[in-house]
């Protein structure tokens, strides 16, 4: 059996989340830090270097790692990396501590989340960043939101990972390190594993990409997201159980494994799927599909993007390597799942699916036709939205208006 793809860097995973006395005697230590807040993302971004989903990277980046990410998508060392990964602080808390010091790294929530040795403090071009990472500035644009909104001064320096956000304690066999994925690969005898990325239940289109890669690997990780999204998407805990219900009725035994992981989206689209990507190589997957608008939003991407740009970097860049998948759509004549590769009949015959689509019809309690996704997902989703108090308004933008 082959062996799985290498931790992206080549020298196996680098997980920062301290252990038994290691971690209780930070623990202690940190109470006597300055303390500074971290947003959402920044949370997600420190727990991701705990378990070692941000192989090789052993902190927070400094100014040249940012510019040269930003510009090159590579880290200063050369490093292939897409996005940046940084924290920020207000002048007023950046003040309190030099260059040098050790700080305390607290979410929303007053929980000490990580330690950090800041070794630089720095200024940025935000809408510089935007531009080079969103392809606009536009303040609609979800993830060019959290970049303007971050504080004034970044922090770079090596972080200490004290918690994993609790994400364990609520996603029980199924919130998993890259270590216990790779774990689970070995153990199910899978060298050649696809990653499925999505934030939404899994509709027939998804369904069909995943069986895609059953039929051409030896297993799929369908790995959710279980960190923060925008208005209007659905829970972690009710998306996880929807995909739950189509893999056990819908797939062979042992041709999938479900599990997640605790970023927030950053709705970056192709530079987030490359992000996907080199996180799914630390994770031991050897292939991420890319199907249509791979993490977009609204119309700021063309539908295939994610495609090209996998194209446009270097050919080692990544281990793991794209499944492209062309438009998917349910066809009245075929009688089924098809692309744009495979059918041959006219729009009208056609049925296109989107997650946006979805959220739509089940939150204006409108039908779902059949052929939109199968009975056990829409009983689940159909009792989410019954109980909300207060509905969110669904608009079709972009592709997803098609």
């Amino acid at each position: 059996m082959s062996a799985l793809p290498n931790a992206h860097g080549g020298s196996g995973l680098t997980p920062r989340l301290l252990q038994g006395s290691k971690l209780h005697d930070e623990r202690r230590r940190a109470q006597s830090l300055p303390a500074i807040p971290v947003s959402s993302r920044e949370r997600g971004d420190l727990i991701m270097l705990g378990i070692g989903g941000f192989t090789p990277l052993d902190g927070f980046m400094t100014a040249g790692d940012w510019r040269s990410v930003c510009r090159d998508m590579r880290l200063e060392n050369g490093l292939f990396w897409p996005i940046p990964i940084t924290v920020s602080a207000s002048h007023a808390h950046a003040d309190t501590f030099n260059e040098g010091a050790d700080i305390a790294l607290v979410d929303a929530g007053g929980e000490i989340v990580a330690t950090m040795t800041v070794i630089e403090k720095y200024s940025i071009d935000k809408a510089f960043e935007c531009r080079s990472v969103f392809r606009t500035e536009d303040s609609e644009h979800p993830g060019v939101r959290m970049v303007m909104a971050q504080a004034e001064v970044n922090l770079a320096g090596p972080v200490r990972v004290l918690s994993d956000g609790g994400f364990a304690q609520r996603y029980p066999g199924l919130f998993m390190t890259p270590e216990q994925t790779r774990t689970a690969f070995a153990a199910k005898g899978w060298s050649k594993v696809a990653a499925f990325q999505t934030r939404n239940p899994m509709h027939r289109s998804h369904e069909y990409l995943a069986k895609i890669a059953v039929e051409t690997c030896d297993g799929v990780l369908v790995h959710s997201l279980l960190g923060n999204l925008k208005p209007g998407d659905i829970p972690a805990d009710v998306r996880t159980r929807a995909i739950g219900a189509l893999i056990d009725n819908y797939f062979v035994a042992d041709t999938v494994l479900q599990s997640g992981y605790p970023l927030d989206m950053r709705y970056a689209g192709p530079r987030e799927a490359l992000l996907h990507a080199l996180f799914r190589q630390n994770y031991g997957c050897a292939y991420q599909i890319i199907g249509r608008d791979h993490a977009g939003v609204g119309s700021y991407y063309g539908p295939f993007d994610a495609h090209r740009i996998f194209d446009e970097i270097p050919h080692d860049a990544l281990e793991t390597k794209p499944l492209k998948i062309d438009w998917t759509f349910w066809c009245y004549r075929c009688g089924g799942m098809a692309s744009e590769r495979t059918c041959p009949h006219a729009p009208e015959d056609r049925l296109l699916l989107s997650g946006t689509k979805l959220r739509k019809m089940l939150s204006e309690g409108t039908a779902v036709p059949a052929e939109f996704s199968r009975p056990e997902v829409l009983d689940i989703l159909r009792a989410y939205y019954a109980g909300l108090d207060e509905k969110v308004e669904v608009k079709l933008s972009g592709h997803s208006a098609r």
